[in-house]
């Protein structure tokens, strides 16, 4: 009898210095060996989706530091200032290197929002 223990995590970060986590773990029991490889490829495949349909919920965010953004913010398109989510080094990080490389700022912004589906408020 071969064992085959599977676990599958993701850890997201979400504004306000937060972030959830959801792991699946299962065991299963294979009668033969060459079975593992293709055993193992469909648990990872149904575990990565359980683990993605159920972290979609985000549930609860608890405000920025003490109920108030960091301070960091940009004005939106209304006038109202919105709050970086990120610490005031991480800011500086990210207008010093977009400044000193001359990227395009809405090249930036774009990709941070295709990759982490959120703006870069720059």
């Amino acid at each position: 009898m071969i064992t085959l223990e599977c676990n599958y995590s993701k850890k997201i970060g979400l504004p306000g210095y937060s972030s959830h986590q959801f792991s699946i773990s299962l065991k299963t029991e294979l009668t033969d060996a060459s079975q593992v490889q293709a055993e193992s490829a469909r648990l990872y495949k149904m575990l990565q989706t359980g683990v993605d349909d159920s972290i979609k919920e985000i549930g609860f965010l608890p405000p920025g530091k003490n109920g108030h953004s960091n301070g960091n913010g940009h004005a939106n398109g209304n006038g109202q200032v919105e709050p970086w989510a990120c610490s005031n080094k991480q800011r500086e990080l990210i207008l010093k290197i977009t400044g000193e490389h001359q990227l395009d700022k809405t090249m930036v912004d774009d990709l941070a929002q295709e990759r982490f589906g959120q703006p870069l408020k720059i």
